[in-house]
């Protein structure tokens, strides 16, 4: 488990990194802008990257476990966690999960958006 550990280690240092600086660059190129665009890109690319990823290890079966997990859940985990969830919503709809998929859906944004606000009250509180 411990190897696994370090290979998700890896590709989230990656991703992680690469976000920053995708941030970053729009901040730069784009402070005008209101819109969130760095946020923005690297949920879309992400998603479409894990899209890709996922649908080469689907069909394909091109990927071993240990690549899986440096890409898929590393890397694209570390980029954003949006790829990670979208593409867990899209393995429900795979298996005919509609209504787990919009449960899952409207669950993660409401209570996610309702912690995030208890999170800023709990900080004023201190």
């Amino acid at each position: 488990m411990f190897k696994e550990f370090l290979i998700v280690g890896a590709g989230s240092f990656m991703g992680g990194g690469l976000r920053y600086i995708v941030g970053r660059l729009c901040t730069m190129w784009m402070a005008w802008l209101a819109f969130p665009l760095g946020t923005f890109l690297v949920n879309v690319l992400g998603c479409l990257l894990i899209g890709i990823l996922s649908g080469l290890q689907w069909t394909q079966g091109v990927m071993n476990d240990t690549t899986k997990l440096l890409l898929i859940t590393g890397f694209c985990g570390g980029f954003t966690t949006f790829s990670t969830f979208m593409n867990e919503n899209t393995a429900l709809l795979k298996d005919g999960n509609i209504t787990m998929v919009a449960l899952y859906t409207l669950a993660s944004l409401v209570v996610g958006f309702l912690c995030v606000i208890l999170g800023n009250f709990i900080a004023k509180q201190f």
